[in-house]
């Protein structure tokens, strides 16, 4: 019973960590990374599609995306999805191909972002204390009901407390090297 309260802290916070993972994924470092336009939705015959259902997307170097369309058609709705995202970057179309080169960031956007980073792992650092506090609730709950002790509610509160301490930690060590990667172009 215990071990599987604290089984599910352990996922739900390993899952808020992986969640920060994703999402710092999506921010532009000034390399070029397939993983910038994973959320793009396309038009496809009535229906949002992902990009990367419709077309082709990879890298030609490490600024340079490249998005090729499966039908010729679909150029101009991929065009007009890329255009009207939040990368704030023009596609560049040649034909079927379309390119998507990434300028170089300034100090001031470099800024920006790392703060916004900083942000995302703050709101990450939430979601794990959240979970702490629902976890820690429920092992008080089995205490009125006189389920476990309370030398048990204290040993499981330590291991719950040492949990949320390495995850915090974890999303320290995540933050910062998002941080470094921004600031060292």
């Amino acid at each position: 019973m215990l071990n599987d309260i604290k089984n599910d802290a352990q996922t739900r916070m390993g899952k808020s960590i992986d969640s920060l993972k994703h999402d710092l994924t999506r921010i532009r470092t000034g390399r070029a990374s397939t993983s910038l336009v994973d959320n793009i939705k396309v038009p496809y015959y009535g229906a949002d599609m992902p990009l990367t259902q419709v077309a082709s997307v990879s890298l030609a170097d490490s600024r340079t995306i490249i998005v090729t369309p499966w039908e010729k058609n679909m150029v101009a709705p991929i065009e007009k999805a890329l255009m009207a995202s939040d990368l704030g970057i023009t596609p560049t179309t040649a034909g079927t191909v379309i390119r998507l080169n990434m300028p170089p960031l300034t100090e001031e956007r470099r800024r920006e972002l790392a703060k916004h980073v900083g942000h995302e792992g703050e709101n990450a650092k939430i979601a794990i204390r959240n979970v702490r506090r629902d976890v820690l609730g429920q092992v008080k709950d089995l205490l009125k009901e006189k389920l476990i002790t309370e030398d048990e509610e204290r040993r499981v509160d330590d291991e719950i407390q040492k949990l949320t301490d390495r995850a915090v930690k974890d999303v320290d060590a995540v933050v910062k090297a998002k941080e470094e990667e921004l600031m060292a172009l």
